[in-house]
């Protein structure tokens, strides 16, 4: 439920509207925009709240139809939130594009693709360390070398880092590695990773699950907000339907509509939603189209030599062209990619 304040609301009015919700035991947020201030609460509203909270001083009305999610939701956050991490902002005016292989497979591997992703305009680094893999043979990554080899890779081309956990007992250690905790679409619902990632400080990029509809995907960011960690990034890396021909399907529609329902900053894997390189330009481009905050593309030096995912993973000429093509694409919608030419 939310109480929308007039726009005349004093301070002391506005002061009174909270304390009687948090004398009563609630959660409160207080937002604003547009000179008008919302206080919601979290967690379901009693009945008869809404009738005794509308009848306070300077509420202009109150909505107790706002979502469950309170803390991730737009109705209660009108603004849009950025969250920073490692020296770059998702959910600003430039379009934040992080790259590299599905894992990290050796020092000179991470190197290698790290210099050439910064040189074609990436912002960010990734790298799995972690790798919950289907099958229980795959490639399952090189667990702390591995986060050691990112980072240095990272550092040495001047990008910060993002890689999965897949644990809660990996929380902390991953997290002294890297600058972004991934929590994959698998785990989407792990609530006790979930809650792990929002005891700690890092910026967390949340994936959407294989079967997950919008709101299990934005109740999975409120565990994460609700345990103290406000810096969520929400990814959409298409869903498992009827269609075979690709990978997953790319819900592209998913991402205005979690801009609209959410504050929180909204990225696009095309990677995992085609499953084939040829069409990932083609996606990323659509993402962005549609108002995406960023993009996570799988990078490789060498795909056919990948041990894991090297049929989706760009070459690195790849990503350097699909690059270029981006930031024509986020010219034409007023937004910006930072399209470096190598020294």
């Amino acid at each position: 439920m939310i109480a929308i304040l007039h726009r005349q609301c004093t301070l002391q009015q506005k002061s009174e509207v909270v304390r009687r919700l948090e004398s009563e035991g609630y959660r409160v947020t207080v937002g604003a925009y547009a000179d008008e201030t919302v206080v919601g609460i979290v967690g379901d509203a009693p009945p008869g709240l809404a009738e005794r909270l509308g009848a306070m001083p300077g509420v202009r009305e109150t909505r107790d139809d706002a979502p469950a999610y309170a803390l991730v939701s737009r109705a209660h956050h009108p603004e849009t939130t950025r969250v920073r991490a490692g020296g770059v902002t998702f959910g600003g005016e430039e379009i934040i594009v992080i790259a590299g292989p599905c894992s990290v497979e050796s020092q000179a591997q991470i190197r290698t693709i790290a210099t050439s992703v910064a040189s074609a305009g990436a912002r960010m680094l990734r790298g799995g360390a972690f790798k919950p893999r289907t099958s229980p043979y795959g490639f399952q990554g090189l667990g702390e070398d591995g986060l050691r080899f990112l980072a240095e890779a990272g550092s040495g081309a001047g990008l910060p880092t993002i890689s999965e956990v897949v644990g809660a007992e990996d929380v902390e250690l991953v997290a002294r590695h890297v600058d972004v905790l991934q929590i994959g679409a698998r785990n989407m619902q792990n609530f006790r990773l979930l809650a792990a990632c929002g005891r700690q400080g890092k910026p967390v990029l949340l994936k959407r699950g294989h079967m997950a509809t919008i709101d299990e995907f934005l109740n999975a960011a409120e565990y994460v907000v609700a345990h103290g960690n406000p810096r969520v990034i929400l990814c959409e890396r298409g869903i498992r339907t009827f269609e075979t021909a690709t990978r997953n399907t790319l819900d592209v529609s998913a991402v205005p509509v979690l801009r609209e329902r959410s504050h929180l900053p909204v990225v696009v894997d095309p990677s995992h939603a085609a499953g084939r390189r040829e069409w990932v330009e083609a996606l990323a481009r659509a993402a962005v189209a549609a108002g995406a905050d960023g993009l996570l593309v799988e990078v490789h030096d060498d795909p056919s030599r990948a041990k894991s995912d090297g049929r989706q993973s760009l070459t690195t000429e790849g990503f350097d062209s699909m690059m270029r093509g981006l930031a024509r694409i986020a010219a034409a919608i007023d937004r910006g990619i930072d399209r470096r030419e190598p020294a």
